[in-house]
């Protein structure tokens, strides 16, 4: 009896030791790798403001502010040009079929949207994927130089002027939600028509979609 409670504490400290050792160099390769991704991240969301706000000559990730819409916080990049403003970049988000789908917008200082990138989406493969280039300029979809505080950007189903990605209503519906709740966002707005309708015919602020399926 003495040599299998010998045999349970020696595995038991085998374990322990492999576990101690387990976590050690996970948390060795997390720190390791931490800044790296850190500055990946910022590389990319640098560049992606270049992109929707071309011309600015002073740094708008230093500059970032704030604004709450609907209860939520959403980040907006301040772009200059020899110290005057030229517009922003605004990241916002909407539930979309499969979870959040993120994407960063650019305003010029009227509100017109001069170009977005769609930063992550959770939604289906091969279709949520086209909203980043579905609504691009000369694109189906085409929303550059709208003004979201004119009309609230709506799909055609929804008696908009936006042609929807085809077979994928609910992304496309979400995708306008978040632009909608971006310019809110740029013009200090705490609430954002989105222009979506709901489940009960109704706006929405949150979702965006109707129904089930995509």
């Amino acid at each position: 009896m003495k040599k299998l409670q010998s045999s349970l504490i020696n595995m038991l400290a085998v374990l322990t030791g492999v576990t101690v050792v387990s976590v050690a160099l996970l948390a060795f390769v997390n720190e390791l790798t931490k800044g790296p991704i850190a500055d990946a991240n910022a590389k990319a969301l640098s560049n992606a403001v270049s992109e929707v706000v071309p011309g600015f000559d002073n740094n708008p990730i230093v500059e970032k502010k704030t604004q709450l819409v609907n209860g939520v916080e959403y980040a907006i990049y301040p772009a200059t040009k020899e110290g005057k403003s030229i517009g922003a970049a605004v990241e916002a988000g909407a539930m979309g079929f499969g979870g959040e789908l993120k994407v960063l917008v650019g305003f010029n200082e009227k509100g017109d949207i001069i170009d977005y990138s769609l930063l992550s989406h959770v939604e289906t493969p091969g279709l949520g994927s086209k909203a980043a280039d579905w609504f691009k300029k000369g694109q189906k979809g085409d929303i550059a130089g709208k003004n979201p505080g004119a009309t609230p950007l709506r799909v055609s189903k929804d008696g908009g002027q936006i042609d929807a990605i085809t077979a994928s209503t609910i992304t496309s519906r979400a995708f306008l939600n978040a632009i909608n709740t971006a310019y809110a966002a740029f013009m200090g707005n705490t609430d954002a028509d989105t222009g979506a309708t709901g489940q009960h015919g109704t706006t929405d602020g949150t979702s965006g979609a109707t129904g089930h399926t995509n």
